[in-house]
């Protein structure tokens, strides 16, 4: 056979390290419930962006006694996109293995390597899904404000922000149903006198206000917090963590029904099949070989309907 016609077998992933990365969660990540996943059929797939005006514009729906109703044919501009595959591979030495099998201790490095694997792949997406819904560049003009100095909601003597929440939260024509915060940004604003005393009742000197009380408060489904830290120093350098999700806050209007076809949302995630995992041997490492362990999805983040989310860039002093 030549070279121009060998074939490459495809990765043999496997239900035993498929499943385990299926299972994994790391509670700190909060991208799937910011841009919720969609199954698609393949991975180039279209989605349709439906007019705004064309939903409240009245039309004639009286019918005469003989007549026929009115009808009408919703537009759409239908757009193309496609999911980008994300992976990373871990080679294990056959006597690290061969090693923990004889220990007498429960543990598989093969099974440790694919959560660790899986762990790095989720924190690339959260930095993906961050980058989105704190960019002011993503959101419609008249969507988004800079805040600084004494609107800071960092400054408790002077910032307001349960006026500023409400006041966005009436601006997109579906009212937005969470709001994201960076952790320094929530740390800041549940000790604010203004929110602590609106919701503890009291003169706003003391206490601490819970995310279910701020979503009571603005009357939305949930306030959602972004703990994760990612290291930003280049290869071999000391380590410099920074917050993946920054000092903002972003209101966003999330229907968890939404589809590529259907749905007003402001933005989603477009899945082609499951995240998967699986080995092949490696002869090349060691004295005995080894495994190496691949863990990988097919996802791509889209904003839909940028003027259903409301932007406040430095909601807090950084």
């Amino acid at each position: 056979m030549t070279a121009n016609t060998a074939k490459t077998a495809p990765f043999p992933f496997d239900a035993v390290q498929t499943g385990i990365t299926l299972a994994y969660r790391n509670n700190n990540f909060i991208s799937d419930n910011v841009m919720p996943r969609v199954p698609v059929g393949t991975k180039e797939f279209t989605w349709n962006e439906y007019s705004t005006g064309e939903r409240f514009t009245v039309p004639e729906t009286l019918v005469g006694r003989k007549g026929q109703p009115n009808e009408l044919e919703f537009g759409y501009e239908q757009k193309e996109s496609s999911v980008k595959d994300y992976g990373l591979d871990d080679v294990i030495p056959n006597d690290d293995i061969t090693q923990a099998a004889n220990s007498g201790i429960n543990y598989s490095p093969v099974g440790h390597a694919t959560e660790a694997l899986t762990d790095l792949i989720l924190l690339d997406r959260e930095r993906r899904v961050s980058n989105i819904v704190f960019n002011e560049d993503t959101y419609a003009t008249g969507f988004k404000e800079t805040l600084s100095g004494t609107d800071q909601w960092s400054d408790y003597d002077n910032s307001k922000p349960r006026e500023q929440l409400l006041e966005a939260l009436d601006k997109p024509i579906l009212r937005p149903n969470i709001l994201v915060l960076g952790q320094t940004t929530w740390t800041k604003m549940r000790q604010n006198p203004t929110l602590v005393s609106s919701i503890l009742g009291n003169s706003g000197q003391q206490g601490t206000i819970t995310k279910e009380q701020l979503a009571e408060l603005l009357e939305i489904e949930e306030v959602i917090v972004g703990q994760g830290w990612v290291n930003v120093a280049k290869p071999n350098a000391n380590p410099t963590l920074v917050r993946i999700w920054g000092n903002h806050a972003a209101l966003l209007h999330r229907n968890r029904l939404a589809n590529t076809q259907r749905g007003a949302t402001f933005g989603f995630t477009a899945q082609f099949q499951n995240r998967v995992a699986g080995q092949i041997p490696e002869p090349k490492v060691g004295l005995r070989g080894g495994m190496r362990v691949r863990v990988g999805e097919s996802v791509r983040e889209l904003v839909v309907a940028n003027e259903l989310g409301y932007f406040f860039k430095n909601a807090v002093a950084g």
